[in-house]
């Protein structure tokens, strides 16, 4: 058992952070600024929007820990973690299942664009009534003259006021329950998407995520993403994707969030001493580097696994929750090291704690993620 990464994953893990420092380490002017597509155009520019698509149109051709790597990377040199977010939601949970579902036609036409920045894409799955209940879908897909005809409403869609494209789920055989989803790419410019404006969140304030209407729209049957009635296995499989990969951004927070705080505690001091001197200080540190560990082990053999071909759906549900209630946990304590500094925004630290606390939420709650532990262990 070899735990140490390979010569070329630590040069490509350093290339990656190098250039994210140097050109999206500043903060945006607003800390809570939608990505510019600027900014993630600079992002495509490193190679981080296509990490694990396909050479042939541009993308990096990696498998999943690679692919985890370059994102823990990512997250832990850009401070606009909502950018980061976007980024890894486009390719994970929109470009992962066109590249292994589309028809060769959607493909030839947006994997390109993908990869290289100039197509955003969202994923809208989640709805008002459905959200970690994804089976039960209110929005369908009608046929009509070889195409689909999409009525209903989308919700929390990371992405979709910058959106190109949409990664959608519609029901089209409501008596086939779960076999009845299926999966579509919807161009933005279709007559009858209408995308609502940006919700305000608590964080992710980077990544601008809203509602999407289908009112009428005609999507074309070749932009099926799946073969009809296959919607539940396509979702299922971005989110093994999303599930084993996204969270590397938070192990990539959490990297710079310790360092900075094992640098204000050996350089501030109190009462004449260091913080660090200080055992309430120091274990809490300790804590923080345990949690951290711990969690990117998870994830790297969720992604192993993921890459090995092998069942890897008890492995990222373990991982998903250890990864988000770690980078909760210590966003807590990293206020806490800073003390009032931690509760200033200009620090940027407190914004680290509301970032990370969707992660408990998004790409299947932790309470859905122990139900899927509990059955995975035969209970």
């Amino acid at each position: 058992m070899n735990f140490d990464l390979t010569a070329a994953q630590r040069g490509r893990y350093d290339d990656v952070l190098a250039a994210t420092r140097e050109r999206l380490g500043q903060s945006p002017a607003a800390p809570e600024q939608h990505f510019t597509r600027e900014r993630w155009q600079t992002a495509a520019e490193i190679g981080l929007t296509g990490l694990c698509l396909p050479a042939e149109y541009g993308g990096g051709g990696l498998g999943a820990l690679d692919t985890a790597l370059c994102l823990e990377a990512f997250g832990r040199g850009c401070p606009d973690t909502g950018l980061v977010f976007g980024v890894a939601a486009h390719l994970l949970a929109c470009a992962v299942p066109v590249r292994d579902f589309a028809t060769a036609e959607v493909r030839e036409r947006v994997l390109a664009g993908m990869a290289s920045g100039a197509v955003i894409a969202a994923n809208a799955m989640t709805e008002p009534e459905a959200g970690s209940d994804v089976g039960r879908l209110g929005t369908v897909a009608q046929r009509k003259d070889g195409d689909f005809i999409l009525y209903g409403e989308k919700s929390f869609a990371s992405n979709a006021p910058m959106a190109d494209v949409f990664v959608t789920y519609a029901v089209t055989d409501p008596a086939a329950s779960f076999l009845g989803n299926s999966a579509f790419l919807v161009d933005r410019e279709l007559a009858g998407v209408e995308v609502g404006p940006a919700f305000v969140k608590m964080g992710l304030g980077g990544c601008p995520a809203g509602r999407v209407r289908f009112n009428q729209c005609v999507v074309p049957a070749t932009h099926l993403v799946g073969a009809e009635g296959q919607g539940g296995a396509v979702f299922q499989h971005s989110m093994g994707w999303e599930r084993a990969c996204l969270f590397a951004i938070y192990v990539g927070l959490m990297d710079e969030q310790l360092d900075r705080c094992v640098a204000h505690a050996g350089g501030r001091r109190q009462f004449g001493r260091r913080l660090g001197e200080f055992q309430a200080v120091s274990h809490r540190i300790a804590a923080m580097k345990q949690r951290l560990e711990a969690a990117r082990l998870l994830l790297y053999r969720a992604c192993w696994l993921l890459d090995e071909g092998r069942d890897h759906t008890l492995a990222a549900a373990l991982s998903k929750v250890a990864v988000s209630e770690a980078a909760v946990a210590n966003g807590l304590d990293a206020v806490q090291v800073f003390g009032g500094a931690g509760y200033l925004s200009e620090t940027g630290i407190e914004r680290q704690l509301r970032d990370a606390v969707p992660s408990a939420i998004f790409s299947g709650t932790n309470d859905i993620q122990r139900e899927v532990i509990a059955r995975e262990i035969g209970l």
